[in-house]
């Protein structure tokens, strides 16, 4: 079935500049997403989403009532939420199995809906930038032409996507919504109203060096939550030793970033740090067999005082 916007059907397009210039209301309302404050959220209402993660979850979850997501540099956010139901699906993709992971997401909002419920799909897109290696532009056009190939009806509604998504300053492009400097810009979507909106986060867990560092080691997309038990579900992951590694704790901010960033000037403050927190981490658990016992994932439940603890 087609991909579509104000129920007309969206054309196959060869960049992003054509796709707004085909659908100029997407490029209207990007411009108002992107105009938009960022909303601060509760940690105690948070599930918060990493690069190659995704959650989807309910109305009638007591646990989350936001699933949220940042550090998009050319990274896309994507919110799939089915109106009739109130199914609400985040992921935070990067490019490295965009038509693998399309699927897992269209899967994960239509399992947990009625078929008999009214209602549609609709997509919702954040991310990217104009950056110099047109990496945002690629991830857009894959992401989309993923979407177009599924058999759903699935209607656009959201396109805050790299050409739109896009600021200069001091001659550099960056991403407006993940973060300009520290203001840390992100993305959120309520799963009780549907609201997307630019999010301000201040936790980014449960567990997150462990999350970073399965993302790191080359693990691909997983979904992270058990809406049905109402449970974060982590593991259990696989590395192998890599002493090598050692070799970046020792290096500059700029040797970091030129090598290890896909978008080196306009990462956000704390990439670096991020960057070497998870480096250290891989080195103190050359395997990850210890931190899975008998194979078993890491378990966290909402607890009295909202945060997220290990059962």
């Amino acid at each position: 079935m087609p991909l579509l916007t104000q129920n007309k059907r969206i054309e196959r397009v060869s960049s992003t500049a054509e796709l707004f210039s085909k659908y100029p209301h997407l490029k209207e309302s990007a411009k108002q997403f992107v105009s938009r404050s960022p909303e601060p959220v509760d940690p105690k209402q948070l599930l918060y989403i990493q690069q190659r993660e995704f959650a989807a979850t309910t109305p009638a979850d007591n646990s989350v009532s936001v699933l949220g997501s940042d550090d998009a540099t050319t990274c896309h956010l994507v919110v799939l939420r089915h109106t009739g139901s109130g199914v609400t699906c985040l992921a935070h993709c990067d490019g490295s199995s965009t038509w693998t992971e399309v699927p897992l997401i269209v899967n994960a909002v239509t399992s947990r809906s009625n078929p008999a419920k009214e209602g549609r799909l609709e997509l919702h897109l954040v991310g990217g930038f104009d950056d110099d290696r047109k990496t945002s532009h690629s991830l857009s056009l894959s992401i989309l032409a993923a979407f177009q190939k599924q058999k759903e009806e699935i209607h656009l509604e959201t396109c805050c996507i790299t050409d739109m998504n896009d600021i200069i300053k001091d001659g550099i492009h960056r991403p407006v919504v993940y973060g300009i400097e520290c203001s840390h810009l992100s993305s959120g979507v309520d799963v009780k109203t549907g609201h997307v909106f630019p999010a301000a986060f201040t936790c980014r867990g449960p567990t997150e060096e462990l999350r970073s560092a399965r993302t790191f080691s080359g693990g691909q997309m997983v979904e992270v939550y058990d809406s049905s038990r109402e449970l974060v579900k982590i593991g259990p992951c696989r590395w192998t030793p890599n002493n090598g590694m050692a070799f970046w704790l020792s290096q500059d901010d700029e040797t970091i970033l030129q090598y290890l960033s896909t978008s080196p000037y306009a990462e956000p403050a704390h990439f670096v740090h991020h960057i070497k927190s998870t480096i250290q981490f891989l080195l103190d658990h050359p395997t990850a067999d210890g931190l899975f016992p008998a194979g078993q994932p890491h378990l966290y439940r909402r607890a009295e005082d909202g945060r997220w603890k290990r059962v």
